[in-house]
């Protein structure tokens, strides 16, 4: 019996201590997720205007450019970023809501999306630590990597959505307006339209980042290879240009915002899951000697 074969062996235990241990891990799992959910709600109000910020900014500069001032999308991301100054408030920002308990449920809908972000570690490490012991030792050190990638990949993409891809979705909202010859055709959202807008485009953004560590797991799994991935990376970009069509408003510089990314991070799993299989062929290579030896 191998040294791998060993650690499973090892590891094994009765069903009901694998019930007990999957009973405590999700108590853990539902009360991090209660915990960050009541610190998400204290705070909703706070959070909520850090989402409205990117749209208070275009609409400031949108009517700057009204006034005759040269700003457009661009000026609008450099202001997000901070390589440019801040315009001074001209107005209140108006959102409204016509339900009289819609403002409180969306700040429910943003406690409970604040909770599944801000809760993702501790569930992310519950799942890791129950199926471990079901591991060999490489790969359980080959998985711990992807704990940490895939909340810094999320975290990438929501980024490009608050400081990219909102701006030039606002401005071109924004200029969608009518005004003159005593008509005023306005957007003024409603607070869980907003809402519900930011929410698609960061879920949308983060979970299509997630597309290294998809194909890396799969490469270590032996489901797909390198050259599989290379193959067909024509319909890879197909796909990808579909779903940023799908999954962003519709004008073409939000889609190739996120079609150009994740193409780059498709072909970087590539190159991911070929350095998966030359590092797998020398272990091979290695465990062939030391069994030759012996």
């Amino acid at each position: 019996m191998s040294v791998d074969e060993d650690e499973i062996e090892a590891s094994r235990a009765p069903l009901m201590d694998h019930l007990v241990e999957l009973r405590s891990r999700l108590i853990i799992c539902v009360v991090a997720i209660v915990v960050a959910f009541i610190i998400c709600f204290a705070f909703a109000a706070p959070i909520y205007l850090f989402l409205l910020h990117p749209f208070q900014m275009a609409a400031q500069m949108y009517a700057d450019s009204k006034g005759g001032e040269a700003t457009g999308p661009f000026d609008l991301l450099f202001v997000l970023i901070g390589l440019k100054e801040a315009p001074a408030a001209t107005g209140d920002l108006r959102l409204m809501f016509t339900a009289p308990l819609e403002f409180f449920f969306t700040k429910l809908k943003l406690a409970g999306f604040g909770a599944v972000v801000l809760s993702f570690p501790v569930l992310a490490w519950q799942v890791y630590a129950f199926v471990a012991p079901g591991l060999y030792k490489r790969e359980r050190f080959a998985f711990l990597p992807f704990l940490l990638a895939a909340p810094a990949l999320f975290t990438l993409g929501g980024a490009l959505v608050y400081y990219i891809i909102l701006p030039f979705v606002l401005w071109f909202s924004l200029s969608q307006q009518i005004m003159g010859a005593g008509i005023a055709v306005e957007l003024l959202p409603k607070v869980s339209d907003y809402l519900t807008l930011v929410t698609t485009l960061l879920l949308a953004f983060g979970l299509c980042f997630q597309l290294p560590v998809v194909l890396t797991l799969l490469g270590l799994a032996g489901i797909v290879n390198s050259e599989m991935l290379w193959k067909g990376w024509r319909y890879a970009v197909l796909g990808v240009v579909v779903v940023a069509a799908v999954v962003t408003p519709p004008d073409p510089i939000s889609q190739l915002l996120l079609a150009v990314p994740i193409i780059a991070l498709y072909f970087a799993s590539v190159g991911c899951v070929k350095l998966i299989e030359l590092r797998r062929k020398k272990e091979d290579a290695a465990a062939g000697t030391d069994v030759a030896l012996s």
